[in-house]
């Protein structure tokens, strides 16, 4: 086989119609074999090619005779002093780390571990094995597809609606697709599917990881998998388990056809990306990539550089401060926006990205070079705000461009609808946009991400469900998942037959969903919630790849009523303006006598004392005045709609709220009352009662009087106050 020079760059494997050319980055390495492999069956590789030439750092060869589709991966000859962090083992095949594809998947043997596993010596020790038959093999792509006239939705911040879904997940039971697509990357793109996110009124999908991961050994060894898929390998490649045709290049070609799909029905689609970690883990963990082409470079190694920081738990951190590693990170992201389209990024435990050294540092490197992209500056970018190591929560200091996952919002409505007080002060900036975390910056409320439920924690249906996590099927004892739900069973752990208990958990989903959707900010519903999907107490599925995951699309009564609630609630989101606000709250505190563009209310009707801020009273009304917004559309008008008013109980007591004032020609029309399933529109007068039942929230707005049907007699109200069934006692309905 003929073998040429050709050039350092780009990385990876390109074909340039007449050849390919391999480029490959290695700091140590003393030489670099490429490894073609005929098929992959094929457990020794048919072409062994020194790659002489060495430029910067990156050792390269143009081959003129190679194809798309040619199987590939490297042996990287170095020195094997793991106490001194070199792990070089030329036994080895590794995964080039700018791999476009996948071309065979990894089969689990202690031939892919650098050292003899059971040595006394440990990651010490040296395995001579070869793991040709069993490592993960690359394949040279041709990128080309025709994209036709697909343009990004590019939908502004305040108007987006997230869905966090798995491909699988959302996919793999539901009855309008197609069996042989299910669980794909082509059933998200189907017309059923498309159709359901469109009666919700998403307006863009946040996938679960898709980058090529590995079901770590420890659950293949227990008939388990990494559902979620948090244990990346590699950066570019799609995950080959979702495409319907196992080929390398279907896979790719599979995931662009449903990203247009998506686009072709206004749908933003945002990655879920985990760059802070790999596969590989930590010193007893495998060699497959990184690791045995240069794992000083590409790892953040402790004091004693035979071990790794951690700062996510899994074993290893990427290097942030090697430009080498940033700019794979770089060329992996703007891979993804420029060649596969996506619209947005969601940063795994974002924290671990920011730390230069050792302190989190919201001006490291990684968003310097993001802020001075052209390309990636102008996509989505939400942090996980946190990671596990000192000083890794976050929430709050993420530079201007970046959104959050808001975990102070998700705890504070929790705490709330559980009845657990705190003061009114809190849940009233949570739910007008967090200004407290995101304005001394020159954020604005979109930056913050509001969610109530996500993949990582019970869902909605378990938070009112149960009190504890049931995790035992992950075959840990119940020792994994967080502690700290602030969940309430309301009543019971779990299925129950008691209907007022039944009632109960439907209202407090209703108040959850309705509260996360008319907040202030970006809300993100978890895939699965408006459909009262369970996953029986276990708040940590992330190796759950079966019925527990699945969504389960045979609804009874129940569900149905509440899915078509969570589209009610999602229509009020999407029309009235003032829940789509670009501005904080007149720039400055959001409550005070000179405040107009909202006001906050006790029961009786009148604005709130300042003495009420600091305590912990259950009922609170929330009035957001839609003649002054403040703010224009987008071409420049001024911003008008409705005037809102939001009444929340969160006491197991019901209560009358006294109707605040309007203008003379106006009347109150209620379009949401979560004590009851159905949702009739009802007017009221201004000044008077509207009965709430105990843990239930109405919506209002105003209308002119000749637009609507008369006003609520006295029998309606009545109606209104009995619709709930009775709340559990409270010595069974004991907070957790």
């Amino acid at each position: 086989m003929r073998v040429w020079p050709g050039r350092p760059y780009p990385l990876g494997a390109t074909f340039d119609g007449a050849g390919v050319n391999f480029a490959i980055f290695s700091e140590h390495a003393t030489k670099v074999e490429l490894c073609l492999f005929d098929s992959s069956e094929e457990n020794k590789e048919s072409q062994r090619i020194e790659l002489t030439e060495h430029t910067d750092q990156v050792w390269h060869g143009y081959l003129p005779d190679v194809d798309p589709g040619q199987l590939y991966g490297y042996r990287i000859h170095g020195p094997y002093d793991p106490a001194q962090g070199m792990r070089f083992n030329p036994n080895k095949i590794v995964l080039d780390p700018y791999a476009r594809a996948i071309g065979r998947d990894l089969k689990w043997d202690d031939s892919l571990w650098g050292y003899k596993i059971g040595d006394p010596k440990g990651d010490l020790s040296f395995d001579d094995r070869d793991s040709g038959a069993f490592a993960p093999l690359a394949a040279v792509l041709d990128t080309a597809f025709t994209w036709g006239d697909d343009r990004a939705p590019r939908t502004p911040w305040h108007k987006t609606l997230i869905y966090e879904v798995h491909v699988k997940g959302f996919t793999q039971q539901h009855p309008g697709v197609p069996e042989e697509k299910r669980g794909t990357y082509a059933g998200l793109a189907t017309e059923a599917a498309i159709s359901h996110f469109l009666d919700l009124g998403i307006t863009a999908v946040e996938l679960l990881p898709v980058h090529y991961f590995l079901d770590d050994r420890h659950l293949a060894d227990i008939d388990l998998k990494n559902y979620w898929g948090y244990n990346t390998l590699s950066f570019f490649a799609p995950a080959l388990r979702y495409a319907s045709k196992q080929s390398p290049e279907k896979s790719v070609q599979e995931l662009k056809m449903m990203v247009r799909a998506l686009h072709s029905a206004g749908i933003e689609v945002i990655l879920d990306v985990v760059y802070n970690h790999t596969a590989e883990g930590n010193e007893r963990g495998p060699t497959l990539s990184f690791r045995g082409i240069d794992n000083a470079s590409y790892y953040r190694l402790a004091d004693d550089p035979r071990y790794y920081m951690d700062f996510t738990g899994c074993g290893n951190g990427f290097r942030m401060s090697h430009p080498r590693v940033l700019q794979l990170i770089m060329d992996s992201l703007r891979y993804w926006v420029t060649e596969m389209h996506v619209d947005g990024f969601r940063f795994d435990l974002a924290s671990a990205l920011a730390r230069e050294l050792f302190e989190v540092d919201k001006l490291g490197a990684f968003f310097d070079i993001i802020h001075q992209d052209p390309v990636l500056s102008q996509v989505k970018l939400i942090a996980e705000p946190w990671d596990v190591g000192p000083g890794g929560y976050q929430v709050g200091n993420f530079p201007a461009g970046w959104t959050e996952w808001n975990g102070k919002y998700r705890d504070c409505v929790r705490r709330f609808w559980k009845g657990d007080g705190g003061t009114v002060n809190e849940f009233a900036t949570r739910i007008a946009g967090s200004s407290d975390l995101y304005a001394w910056s020159g954020r604005l409320p979109y930056a913050s991400i509001n969610f109530i439920t996500c993949h990582d924690g019970f869902s909605l249906q378990d938070l009112v469900s149960y009190n504890e996590k049931h995790n035992a099927a992950n075959g840990e004892e119940n020792r994994d998942g967080t502690n700290d739900n602030n969940s309430w069973n309301c009543g019971a752990e779990g299925p129950t037959k008691d209907a007022a208990i039944i009632a109960l958990r439907e209202r407090q989903k209703r108040n959850l969903i309705a509260t996360l959707l008319l907040s202030q900010g970006v809300p993100m519903i978890l895939a699965g919630d408006e459909l009262g999907h369970t996953q029986a107490g276990n708040n940590n599925t992330y190796c759950q790849d079966n019925e527990l995951s699945w969504l389960d699309w045979n609804l009874d009564d129940s569900q149905k009523q509440f899915l078509e609630f969570v589209k009610a609630v999602a229509r009020i989101f999407r029309e009235q303006p003032v829940f789509q606000r670009r501005k904080f709250f007149q720039g400055r505190d959001i409550r005070g006598s000179d405040i107009t563009d909202i006001s906050w209310f006790g029961v009786d009707g009148k604005e709130l004392p300042d003495d009420a801020w600091n305590s912990g009273i259950h009922g609170l009304g929330v009035r957001l005045a839609g003649d002054l917004i403040g703010d224009v559309d987008d071409r420049g008008e001024p911003l008008m709609g409705d005037t809102i008013l939001l009444l929340l109980n969160s006491h197991h007591e019901g209560t009358s709220f006294r109707l605040p004032l309007a203008k003379s020609e106006q009347f109150w029309e209620c379009l949401i009352n979560t004590a009851a399933a159905a949702q009739e529109p009802v007017a009221f007068e201004p000044g008077q009662a509207l009965p709430l039942p105990g843990r239930s929230m109405a919506v209002l707005r105003t209308r002119l009087r000749e637009e609507t049907a008369p006003v609520a007699t006295s029998i309606q109200v009545e109606a209104i106050r009995k619709e709930a069934l009775p709340t559990p006692p409270r010595e069974k309905a004991t907070l957790s």
